[in-house]
């Protein structure tokens, strides 16, 4: 910790893009994958691509705000400094529910592969470590994703060359006609996938030379998590078909025992139960820092924006999203916080891209069309999720917003 009481800038450029690539690469193709073609078929891969069309869009407004302002909290800050406190109070609270959800799902993820019987308690377990590493230190996080995403990419990479070379004889055809809509809803679960570099952005005040390297390092763990998906779909499709995919519960596993080397399956689980793990990692880190904002704003309470002494991590805000996220993964189920969490956070970056929308050439903006492609995609891809998800996202927002108002005529 700084004498200011601000967090330490440790993480450079290559640590940056690995916190990233640890959130997006295991959420995606371990979680994302088969509910996606579920609702897409076929339409797979154009799901996929609106959905990097939309994450695009809100990359580059992220990264030119980061730039701007490199603090702690991410859509929370910027909402508050360009378009007032109530917007960035409103993304502060989709974000902090949606991805907590997230990391439900994540550790869910975790324990499903590694002990299905056993499912929540793994889970809860995944939880404890997980809280416990980034509690010593953003750094030793850090360095605990450039493992977890290295072993995943070569996990990854195998089931890509088995895919694409091994027998495609069990691939069958989702029998539903799927149409635009099937699409969209396809591409608000990919989504889900995307947005692990929202990580990078709220990490702003623990990155070097934040102006520079927050633009690069989203950018550069967009484009990779990107091409590893198009790859893993592409390969997912050719041996399972869209009907194979959306019916496994382990798809990637699945893939190479279809393709005819099963004995790599319990390799591909390994990596499935690593990736979840990384992703669950990044994702504490994002939740506890916007809490952490939103905590020395008033808007959580005061005693979770404490820094610690020695580790330099919010470490209070740490140990309350641990705990509320033990909770939910002893509780909830894996694939009901995925859209439930893509419409939270397609909320997050609709704030994002309209307070994009109001920089100036001084500051930084963007193209003109980048906030407004982004803003538009985030609400016609978020009102296509499933309406249980989108009726959910909903009622936690208008929560959220009373909760605001309350307090205002409170301190009147």
């Amino acid at each position: 910790m700084t004498s200011d009481g601000r967090l330490r800038r440790g993480l450079g450029l290559g640590d940056s893009v690995v916190v990233g690539l640890g959130a997006m690469v295991g959420a995606g193709v371990f979680a994302a994958l088969g509910p996606a073609a579920g609702v897409g078929g076929s339409w797979l891969l154009v799901a996929l691509g609106v959905a990097a069309v939309v994450a695009y869009c809100n990359a580059m407004s992220s990264a030119r705000l980061a730039a701007l302002y490199p603090v702690s909290g991410g859509t929370y800050v910027y909402g508050r400094e360009r378009l007032g406190a109530f917007w960035g109070y409103l993304a502060g609270w989709g974000f902090v529910v949606g991805k907590t959800a997230s990391c439900a799902a994540m550790a869910l993820t975790v324990g499903s592969y590694a002990w299905p019987e056993q499912a929540h308690a793994v889970a809860v377990g995944a939880v404890v470590v997980v809280t416990g590493i980034n509690y010593v230190g953003v750094q030793k996080s850090a360095l605990a994703s450039r493992v977890i995403v290295g072993v995943v990419l070569a996990v990854l990479a195998v089931v890509v060359v088995v895919g694409f070379g091994g027998s495609h004889s069990e691939a069958t055809v989702l029998a539903e006609e799927i149409g635009p809509y099937g699409v969209l809803q396809a591409a608000g679960l990919l989504f889900f996938a995307f947005a692990g570099y929202a990580r990078i952005a709220t990490l702003g005040e623990e990155v070097r030379a934040p102006e520079r390297t927050i633009p690069r390092a989203i950018m550069l763990a967009l484009a990779v998590a990107l091409t590893v998906y198009a790859l893993v779909a592409v390969a997912a499709l050719l041996t399972l078909g869209s009907g194979g995919l959306a019916a496994a519960r382990d798809p990637l596993a699945r893939v190479v025992e279809a393709a005819g080397a099963g004995w790599l399956a319990p390799v591909v689980r390994v990596g499935a139960v690593l990736a979840a793990a990384g992703s669950l990692m990044a994702l504490i880190l994002g939740v506890s820092r916007t809490s952490l904002a939103m905590a020395r704003d008033g808007h959580l309470p005061r005693a979770l924006a404490m820094i610690h002494p020695k580790y330099a991590v919010p470490h209070r805000a740490e140990l309350a999203v641990g705990l509320v996220v033990a909770v939910l993964a002893a509780t909830m189920d894996l694939r009901a916080a995925i859209g439930f969490s893509s419409f939270a956070v397609l909320a997050y970056y609709l704030v994002a891209n309209l307070s994009a929308a109001t920089l100036t050439a001084a500051e930084g903006r963007p193209r003109r069309w980048v906030p407004v492609v982004g803003a538009a995609g985030c609400v016609v891809v978020g009102f296509a999720l499933p309406i249980g998800s989108v009726l959910a996202g909903l009622g936690v927002l208008a929560v959220g917003a009373g909760v605001y108002g309350i307090r205002g005529i409170a301190r009147k």
